[in-house]
């Protein structure tokens, strides 16, 4: 898990004060090794050193798991300060002062940092940064792993040491507190501790979250070195069933080939012996990787822009701002700096600020896939509204974003938000869909656990009527989509779906009826449709219906009249009816612009407290001439 669950949730109370920049004042240096940019005022030797464990650690967490199962995006930077006093101001706050944390390890969509002193002196960082390095490789596992298998494997590499030489790698040495706290506190059943997820109390709550932590690691332990290590080839099975949409319970028996209470047994007997072996890998040769180092001197813009870069991301804002401005003052075109600043100002919705950061930083450094994209995404943030809508995209706008996307694609193939975005231009546009389908399934392929693609994927689907393929996404998000909020979306898009092929099946009826002969005896005696403007009561506009601009809960219509432009807006889609007098009309209403604009007559109440014209009853669709 992120430090944002480890530490951050303890630890966020704002509270700023000024910061010497002393520290930046030091001699810096930045080393880098294959997979890290290392930085620092500590000594060469004491970086490099930090690289080496580091590059270590990934190396033997690369052997024993699939490449497939392993992988981090964002490019990692290790902080190391000589001493504690020196790293202080660069700790998360717990109540407005410097945490007492030897090491973190902090992470977001475009960047990550592990920071720790040189001189860490009594309590060890490398406990708390393996523990969130694992949780970052295993990030990459198009499958996640539940909450007791993904932290008892972070506790177990935790532990990871090196020593006769880089011949012999140990790892699951039992932890203190673990042991102590199992013997202390008691157990909790099997099924409660499978359970848990990253919403649950014992996940949370600092007075549970410990016994569930422990409990995780004894079982994985067990698992793993147990009995003689029986188990393991079960584990990895269970492992790899992860990819099966097969229920918990069933993969757990296939896997384990036993039941719950046999290995809660099993696991009780294991705690009480307070006997847990370590596992020591002693290598053929030396442990190898890319020990490969390039060192130079950091100069002080570049050290103020990381330091700057990791405060705001630490929740330090202020702090990181100004060391950000105070690198831009001594190298105006520093694209980090820049591209820092534009980061924080689209978090804070500043969006045109940003656009401008970001827009330097693409002219200082041409070559940053991240700079374009965000400046396209800057430029499609503008065009939302107070109600999250994207109302249009400009002509102009359109040109800029995708040529910046573009760029970035060209840069980094393997950037799979780029790919999201181009495709929703053009699903806002309603043009080129064969062409946005293409694009998010592109994206999805690079990141398959990224259910809002998955949900762009089920828009444009239905918006080119494949609705049979937009129910079936839309149905696997609500099913088994682990965000709340895009189990919701998908629901009522399945809703809007179900509603679009009644509506379809009632016409198709109704069209079979009258070109099957002479009406029946019920059509006889029924009175004829009421002419257009009479089927609903209300306040009516006349004029062309530009745009329909829909979201999981309401509608916008925008509507051109001779006198003005006039915007609706309702969150009762489903009292909303929509009614077509010509068969120029499509049998479906899908959301975005309407082009080219139909004649429409809507039948609204009025809202005299909203920003909107009024909340739109019945939306007819007539020929020009009925207008």
């Amino acid at each position: 898990m992120k430090l944002t669950a480890v530490i951050f949730a303890l630890l966020f109370a704002i509270g700023a004060r000024p910061y010497s920049t002393a520290t930046a004042r030091d001699v810096w240096l930045k080393v880098r090794s294959k997979h890290f940019t290392l930085i620092g005022n500590a000594g060469e030797k004491d970086i490099r050193k930090v690289g080496t464990r580091l590059e270590q650690f990934r190396e033997v967490f690369s052997r024993l798991f699939n490449q497939s199962e392993i992988g981090f995006a964002p490019p990692i930077t290790v902080i190391v300060f000589k001493n504690d006093s020196t790293y202080r101001p660069f700790k998360p706050l717990y109540q407005g002062k410097p945490s007492d944390v030897s090491g973190y390890f902090q992470s977001s969509d475009d960047a990550a940092y592990i920071t720790l002193a040189a001189n860490w002196g009594e309590t060890n960082p490398y406990a708390v940064i393996f523990h969130e390095y694992v949780h970052a490789m295993m990030s990459g596992s198009p499958h996640p792993l539940p909450a007791w298998l993904s932290e008892g494997l972070a506790e177990y590499y935790s532990t990871f040491e090196v020593t006769d030489g880089g011949r012999r790698v140990g790892l699951g040495k039992a932890i203190p507190n673990h042991v102590r706290l199992l013997r202390e506190r008691g157990f909790l059943p099997l099924q409660a501790l499978f359970a848990v997820d990253q919403a649950s109390p014992l996940y949370n709550e600092a007075d549970k979250k410990s016994l569930f932590y422990a409990e995780s690691w004894a079982l994985v332990h067990y698992l793993l070195l147990g009995d003689g290590g029986n188990r393991q080839t079960q584990l990895r099975r269970f492992i790899n069933a992860m990819a099966e949409n097969r229920p918990g319970d069933e993969i757990f028996r296939d896997s384990f080939e036993t039941d719950y209470a046999t290995l809660e047994r099993e696991l009780k007997n294991y705690i009480s012996r307070n006997a847990y072996p370590s596992e020591y890998l002693t290598l053929d040769q030396r442990l190898y990787f890319d020990s490969s180092m390039q060192s130079a001197p950091l100069g002080e813009a570049e050290a103020q822009a990381y330091l700057g870069d990791l405060l705001w991301r630490i929740h330090r804002s202020e702090e990181g701002e100004a060391l950000l401005r105070r690198a831009i003052s001594i190298d105006p075109h520093l694209a980090m700096a820049h591209f820092s600043l534009g980061m924080l100002r689209m978090r804070q919705n500043r969006y045109s600020e940003s656009k401008h950061h970001f827009q330097q930083a693409v002219e200082a450094d041409a070559q940053n896939h991240l700079a374009h994209y965000y400046y396209a995404f800057t430029l499609h943030r503008e065009q939302v509204d107070e109600g999250q809508y994207i109302s249009d995209f400009p002509a102009e706008t359109v040109k800029t974003m995708r040529a910046a996307l573009n760029r970035a694609r060209e840069l980094e193939p393997g950037f799979a938000d780029t790919y999201k975005l181009l495709a929703f231009i053009n699903l806002v546009l309603n043009e080129d869909l064969d062409e946005a389908l293409s694009l998010i399934k592109r994206a999805i392929a690079l990141a398959p656990k990224r259910e809002d693609f998955v949900y762009t994927l089920a828009q444009i689907q239905m918006r080119q009527k494949n609705y049979s393929a937009a129910r079936q996404t839309a149905q696997m998000l609500a099913d088994s989509g682990v965000k709340a909020d895009i189990r919701e979306r998908a629901k009522s898009l399945l809703e809007v779906i179900a509603k679009v092929e009644e509506q379809m099946a009632k016409m198709k009826a109704g069209s079979e009826a009258r070109g099957g002969g002479a009406p029946s005896p019920s059509e006889n005696a029924s009175s004829p449709p009421p002419p257009p403007g009479r089927r609903f009561e209300g306040d009516q506009v006349r004029g062309f219906l530009t745009r329909i601009d829909c979201d999981d809960a309401s509608i916008k219509l925008t509507v051109k009249s001779e006198a003005r432009i006039f915007v609706f807006h309702t969150t009762q889609p489903k009292q909303l009816f929509f009614v077509r007098y010509t068969s120029e009309i499509p049998t479906s209403i899908t959301c975005g612009a309407v082009n080219p604009a139909k004649p429409v007559i809507v039948t609204y109440r009025a809202s005299p407290q909203s920003r909107f014209d009024g909340e739109p009853i019945g939306v007819e669709f007539v020929k020009p001439e009925e207008k």
